[in-house]
């Protein structure tokens, strides 16, 4: 370590895939040195962090309606016919989904 500027060393453990993938993405930089090339991640790199609640969110109604429409269809094929609240119920439904759907869209712009 006599005259080195970096005396410190930090190691990790990674899978094959890993390794592979890391190998892929220095290819896409000019590079062939692997510890200048995490290092500069390490130290330069960003992590982007993506908000998935409301997808979240979203799915839990989505299940919840496909619940809903479940119960309908097994007393349609209990009863042999749909009633009028039954198809309400489905309108009412297909609607949240397109509100949903409409205010995701809204937040990615």
């Amino acid at each position: 370590m006599n005259g080195r500027k970096r005396t410190v060393q930090i190691k990790f453990r990674v899978t094959e895939e890993e390794r592979t993938l890391i190998e892929e993405k220095m290819k896409l930089i000019p590079t062939r040195n692997m510890a200048a090339y995490l290092r500069k991640m390490a130290i330069d790199g960003y992590i982007i962090q993506i908000d998935h609640s409301d997808i979240k969110a979203m799915t839990a109604e989505i299940q919840k309606i496909g619940v809903n429409v479940n119960q309908i269809a097994k007393r349609v094929n209990a009863t042999g016919s749909a009633y009028q609240e039954d198809i309400e119920e489905i309108k009412g439904v297909l609607n949240e989904i397109w509100r949903l759907q409409r205010l995701n869209l809204l937040k990615e712009r």
